[in-house]
């Protein structure tokens, strides 16, 4: 496991694309090979893998086809360590919209 929390946001695109890459390769799996099975261009692939501007759906679906979805899905799960962390949890779930305060206040 990385410790990321003293990284910069491109630090952990970089190390995130490594692995992305090293994941492909282990699965002895061509760029052509998971661009046909994700539905995308063989050039999405190569930019993600090297970090290039690339669409968080096109992440999805390379996860998906790399068989790395559940971790993905574990991405913003809330943190629940106590009782009051999961009452807090579940009264923030049913609000709809948080109004804003006035500027003049």
């Amino acid at each position: 496991m990385l410790d990321l929390s003293f990284s910069k946001p491109n630090e952990i695109v970089r190390r995130l694309c490594e692995r992305l890459r090293t994941e492909r390769l282990a699965q002895q799996m061509t760029q052509a090979d998971v661009a046909g099975r994700a539905g995308v261009g063989v050039n999405t692939v190569s930019n993600l893998e090297a970090g290039r501007n690339v669409g968080f759906e096109n992440v999805i679906r390379v996860a998906m086809v790399l068989g790395r979805i559940k971790e993905l899905e574990a991405l913003f799960l809330p943190r629940l360590d106590s009782l009051e962390d999961i009452r807090r949890y579940e009264n923030g779930a049913k609000r709809q919209r948080i109004k804003r305060k006035p500027e003049n206040a």
